[in-house]
C-alpha cells in the first residue's frame, strides 16, 4: 500500500511540475506574395533640438557605438530614415534650433540675409555619417515653425500662423514666398556638402501651440503654402524633393486635414502624422505613402525591458505599435521621436549616461531592429495569416526578392513556428529574435530540404523575424 501511495504522490508531483511549464504548440504562418499592400519607405529617428550635439560631445568610441546602434544593419537597428529639424529660432540658447536667417532681412521682398555655420547643431555631422558611412538614402528635413518675423505673432514659438496664408494677414506683408525660399536654401546648404534631402516638411504638429517652436495651420492654409513651395523647389532644381504634410499631433487629426489638401495632391509627395493624440489604427485616405513620423513614451521612466508588466516603454509594446501601423493603417514608415540623448525618460531609444561614459540601448531599439534591419526601403507588404495563439504576424518582400516575416508572440506560448510561403522556394533562411535575453540575435532556423518552409523556436514574450532568400 505504501508503495502505491508513493507512486501516486510521484505522479501528482510530476503533473504539478509539468503544469507550471510554459505551454508549447506548433503553428504555421502562411505567407501569400500575391496579396500586395503598401510599399515601405523605412524606419527612423531624429536628433533634433540639439540632441545631435549630445552624441557629438561623446568620446570618439562612444560616438561610433551610438551611430552603429542607430544605423548599422549588423550590430544596430539599421535605420533607413533620418529626420532633421530646420531651425527657426534667433539663437541656440537652451535646446533651440537656430535659424539660417535669425534676423528679419527687412521684409518679405528684401534680399535674404542667410547665415550658415556648416554645423546645424551637429545635424550636419549626423547626416553625413548616416549618408556616407551607413548608406542612409532618406533624409527628412522638417521645420517646426517659420522664423518669428514671418508669423502673425512675431515669435517662432507659441503658435501663430505664416503671414499670407488664408485668414493670416500681417502688416509686414505676405511671407509665403520668403519662407519657401528659406526652406529651399536650407536644402541647398545640405546638397553642397553631399547630403541630399529627399523629403521636406514645413509644419510640425500644426494643431498644437507650444512654448517652443510651433506654428498653427489648418489644411487650407497648408494648401496655400504648398502652391508656393512646389514651384519654388522646382525653380531651384530641387524637383526630386518630396513635400510632406502635415505632421499633425495625432493620426485622426491628420485625416481631418486631408480634404483641404485634395487640390494640391499632385504637389505633395508624402503624408506625415504623429501618434500622440490618436494612434494609426486605420488608413489615411490619400493616394500617397503615409509615414508615422513621431511617437514616443515621453514621460515614462527609463525602461530597458522587452517585457515586464506591459509598460509603455517596453519593447514588446513598441513592436506591437509598429505592427499595427504597418498592417492596419498601411503606414509606409515608422519613426521614433529621438534616437540618442541623455535623461531619465523613454523619449529616446538609446540613453547617454549622466556621466557621459556609456551609451545604453533599450529593447525599444531592438524591437525596431527586427523590422528595420530586414524590411528595407522599397519592400512591399504582402499577405500573412495564421500563427500560434497570442501572436501577430506580417510579411514583406524586399527589392532583392527575399522575404522578411515577423512573428510577435505577446502571450506566454512557446513553440515551433513554421513559415510557409505559397509558390516560393527558399535557397537559404535565417531568423533573429528580440526578447528580454536577446537583442535581435540570430537563432537556429531550419529550412526544409525542398525549400518550401522554415521553422524556428518562438518563445513567449518575444519577436522573431524570419528571412527567406529565394533559390538561385
Amino acid at each position: 500500500m505504501a508503495f502505491s501511495i508513493s507512486i501516486v504522490l510521484a505522479l501528482a508531483t510530476f503533473a504539478s511540475t509539468f503544469s507550471t511549464l510554459p505551454p508549447r504548440q506548433s503553428s504555421t504562418v502562411t505567407v501569400d506574395p500575391a496579396k500586395i499592400y503598401q510599399t515601405i519607405d523605412g524606419f527612423g529617428i531624429s536628433e533634433t533640438f540639439q540632441r545631435a550635439n549630445q552624441i557629438h560631445a561623446l568620446s570618439p568610441s562612444l560616438q561610433r557605438y551610438a551611430l552603429d546602434l542607430l544605423f548599422n544593419r549588423t550590430s544596430g537597428a539599421g535605420f533607413s530614415i533620418l529626420r532633421n529639424g530646420i531651425g527657426s529660432s534667433p539663437d541656440s540658447s537652451s535646446d533651440h534650433m537656430v535659424s539660417i536667417q535669425p534676423k528679419n532681412p527687412g521684409g518679405p521682398n528684401a534680399v535674404p540675409k542667410y547665415v550658415w555655420d556648416g554645423n546645424d547643431n551637429s545635424q550636419v555631422w549626423v547626416s553625413t555619417e548616416a549618408v556616407k558611412t551607413y548608406g542612409v538614402d532618406t533624409v527628412y528635413a522638417n521645420a517646426w515653425s517659420a522664423p518669428g518675423y514671418m508669423k502673425t505673432n512675431n515669435n517662432d514659438a507659441n503658435g501663430g500662423s505664416l503671414c499670407g496664408v488664408s485668414a493670416a494677414s500681417c502688416s509686414s506683408g505676405d511671407w509665403k514666398q520668403a519662407y519657401a525660399n528659406y526652406l529651399a536654401q536650407y536644402i541647398v546648404y545640405y546638397k553642397d556638402i553631399g547630403v541630399n534631402i529627399t523629403h521636406l516638411g514645413f509644419l510640425n504638429e500644426p494643431d498644437l501651440t507650444t512654448s517652443y517652436a510651433s506654428m498653427r495651420s489648418n489644411g487650407q492654409q497648408a494648401a496655400d503654402f504648398i502652391k508656393v513651395l512646389r514651384p519654388t523647389l522646382d525653380k531651384a532644381n530641387l524637383t526630386s524633393v518630396k513635400i510632406t504634410c502635415c505632421d499633425a499631433e495625432g493620426w485622426s487629426s491628420q485625416q481631418g486635414m486631408m480634404g483641404a489638401l485634395n487640390g494640391v495632391s499632385s504637389m505633395l509627395g508624402t503624408i506625415t502624422a504623429h501618434s500622440y493624440t490618436s494612434q494609426p489604427n486605420s488608413p489615411i485616405n490619400t493616394p500617397h505613402n503615409v509615414w508615422q513620423t513621431e511617437n514616443a513614451d515621453l514621460q515614462g521612466p527609463w525602461a530597458t525591458a522587452f517585457y515586464s508588466n506591459n509598460g509603455a516603454g517596453e519593447g514588446l509594446n513598441w513592436a506591437n505599435k509598429i505592427h499595427t501601423a504597418l498592417t492596419t493603417a498601411n503606414a509606409s514608415a515608422y519613426l521614433y521621436w529621438i534616437g540618442v540623448q541623455g535623461g531619465a525618460t523613454n523619449s529616446k531609444l538609446i540613453r547617454i549616461s549622466d556621466d557621459k561614459k556609456s551609451v545604453i540601448p533599450s529593447k525599444r531599439l531592438w524591437a525596431f531592429a527586427n523590422w528595420s534591419r530586414h524590411v528595407r526601403p522599397g519592400a512591399a507588404r504582402i499577405g500573412a495569416s495564421g500563427g500560434p495563439s497570442g501572436s501577430r504576424g506580417s510579411a514583406f518582400r524586399d527589392v532583392d526578392k527575399s522575404l522578411a516575416v515577423q512573428v510577435i508572440q505577446g502571450g506566454t506560448v512557446t513553440g515551433t513556428v513554421t513559415v510557409k510561403v505559397n509558390g516560393f522556394v527558399a535557397f537559404a533562411a535565417k531568423a533573429w529574435i528580440t526578447d528580454n535575453g536577446h537583442d535581435c540575435d540570430e537563432i537556429v532556423a531550419t529550412l526544409t530540404a525542398d525549400g518550401t518552409s522554415v521553422s524556428a523556436q518562438v518563445p513567449g514574450r518575444s519577436m522573431v523575424t524570419f528571412v527567406l532568400s529565394p533559390s538561385m
